[in-house]
């Protein structure tokens, strides 16, 4: 058979039933072939930038590698800013482009694509000849999960139509470890022992039924109360002894907690400075990490402890050598949990009374959120509204919420909230963002939405300025007017699109707001309308 069906069909001999891309020549005959493959699913991005977004929101909440499809030249450099998204969460993806023949020289979109891709840190894996390129797809959907990056597979747009005997070679199943380094395990119980007010501290990585159920045995075994990295958010949501996410969008009270400990056992969890606070609140805290990956252990943070393995095996691990030398549990999770009984799941500030007319921030986020499904996949694009969104949104599990800014970029959230739906099979999306990264990004790809029948809500946060800037120029007493803009009717744009929309603009409307998602039958928008002076950053 041709190259571009061979990849085709090793896509789902492998296991990859949706494929998200844009064709271009040279990657149109593999996608719609792939397409024509009875069990794939191929959908098709407005802009090469959402293809890749759009594997990243599939993979982050299916746990599956994500594959999406680029043409070459400008196509693989629409993708990049995403791809270096996906490389900075650690996302196993894989890009699939085509690139120009070798010695090709009449070609405008030719470029050095190796060169391209260095810089964004994901992996670059090239079709070596068209006899290889099965074993270089295998290749590269193996780099994916083992590196936990995305991998470029970069395919000569004269391959395509060459004829090859395809063979199906499955990827080795992984082995994960489960030897314990005695040494180290000596070390981490010796920590966690002598501790007075340990902490638990969860991340993502722990997100299985057996790490929770092994992480919670401790805490309890310990006496100690269990916190989440924002990426493990929810995880411990009906334990008594949760603390909330430990970092910069932790509560006061947690803040309190966490001050006072004097150890964290952390699993699964990265430590980076948002979930340390630059390394403030690990000081004066002897600190155990425990990761499946050798290389995540003490990237961001000094540790006094490193165990390499998964988390249900090293928590088990630990209660044993408790148990063994009748180490008894502390008084730390009591304390915290006479201490939370009193007090608000969540605190925020109340809107400035000077605002007259505006709607309130916090109240309007929280009651369009008791609106929404409870079982939906949680999206939220970056902005100044995403540190207190983020506190008053409401996510399931960790697997249901997809965190786009990891490079500080708006706009990227319409093409997770499509992936993610992809793989949320059936339950709906809830994508927060800003007027900033809906026009920026989330219009090309809203029409995706439509196109493919995705039940999806948006919630745009409308200000009509770009906020981080607003907030600085008024920070230094500046005329902040140049960061303010006369957006379109965005509701009414959504319509205009194929979707549905309502506007909130007075409390009253609610209501609405209420009927629309109920009844929607179509991708919603539905805006609301801020005060730039009224969108906090905590």
């Amino acid at each position: 058979m041709q190259v571009y069906k061979a990849l085709s069909q090793g896509l789902i001999d492998h296991g990859v039933k949706t494929l998200f891309g844009l064709m271009g020549d040279g990657n149109l005959y593999m996608a719609n072939h792939y397409s024509s493959i009875p069990g794939a699913s191929y959908i098709a991005s407005a802009h090469e930038a959402g293809a890749v977004l759009m594997a990243n929101g599939y993979a982050s909440v299916s746990g599956e590698v994500g594959v999406a499809t680029v043409t070459h030249g400008p196509g693989l450099a629409n993708a990049l800013p995403p791809l270096i998204d996906s490389v900075r969460s650690r996302m196993p993806i894989v890009l699939i482009c085509g690139d120009t023949a070798d010695g090709d020289r009449n070609t405008l979109q030719d470029i050095a694509q190796r060169e391209l891709v260095r810089p964004t840190g994901a992996g670059f894996e090239q079709v070596r000849r068209p006899d290889t390129a099965v074993q270089d797809l295998r290749e590269a959907l193996r780099r994916a999960t083992a590196e936990r990056r995305p991998i470029v597979l970069n395919v000569p747009v004269d391959y395509m139509w060459k004829e090859v005997d395809y063979q199906h070679d499955p990827l080795p199943h992984a082995n994960p470890n489960t030897v314990l380094d005695l040494d180290a395990m000596d070390q981490a119980v010796g920590i966690v022992a002598t501790a007075e007010r340990p902490i638990v501290l969860a991340g993502r990585g722990t997100a299985t039924p057996s790490a929770r159920a092994a992480i919670g045995r401790l805490a309890e075994r310990l006496g100690a109360p269990i916190a989440t990295t924002l990426r493990g958010k929810s995880l411990f949501l009906e334990d008594p002894g949760a603390l909330g996410v430990f970092g910069t969008l932790s509560t006061a009270a947690a803040l309190d907690q966490i001050g006072s400990s004097d150890c964290v056992i952390a699993f699964g969890a990265s430590l980076n400075p948002w979930t340390t606070d630059s390394g403030a609140l690990l000081n004066g805290k002897r600190v155990v990490h425990c990761d499946t990956d050798r290389q995540a252990i003490g990237r961001h943070s000094d540790v006094d402890a490193a165990v390499v393995g998964d988390a249900a095996t090293v928590a088990d691990a630990i209660i044993e050598y408790l148990d063994e030398a009748e180490v008894p549990a502390r008084r730390f999770l009591e304390d915290w949990i006479n201490k939370s009984a009193d007090l608000e799941d969540n605190e925020y500030r109340q809107s400035p009374a000077s605002l007259k007319g505006s709607i309130p921030f916090h109240e309007t986020v929280r009651a369009i959120d008791r609106l929404v499904p409870e079982d939906r996949v949680v999206v939220v694009d970056a902005g100044r509204f995403m540190f207190a969104g983020y506190k008053l949104l409401h996510v399931p599990d960790p697997h249901s919420l997809v965190h786009t800014c990891n490079f500080g970029a708006i706009g990227l959230g319409m093409g997770n909230a499509i992936g993610a739906a992809l793989a949320a099979q059936g339950r709906p999306v809830f994508l927060v963002c800003g007027d900033g990264g809906f026009m920026l990004g989330g219009v090309t790809e809203f029409v995706s939405a439509v196109q493919n029948g995705i039940d999806l809500i948006v919630m745009v946060l409308n200000d009509s300025s770009y906020g981080a800037e607003h907030i600085q120029f008024r920070n230094r007493n500046m005329d902040p007017s140049r960061t303010l803009f006369q957006w379109p009717d965005l509701s009414a744009l959504a319509i205009a699109l194929g979707g549905e929309g309502v506007t909130m603009r007075v409390p009253d409307d609610l209501t609405t707001v209420e009927k629309a998602i109920v009844n929607r039958s179509r991708p919603l928008l539905i805006e609301v309308k801020l005060d730039p002076d009224d969108v906090p950053i905590e």
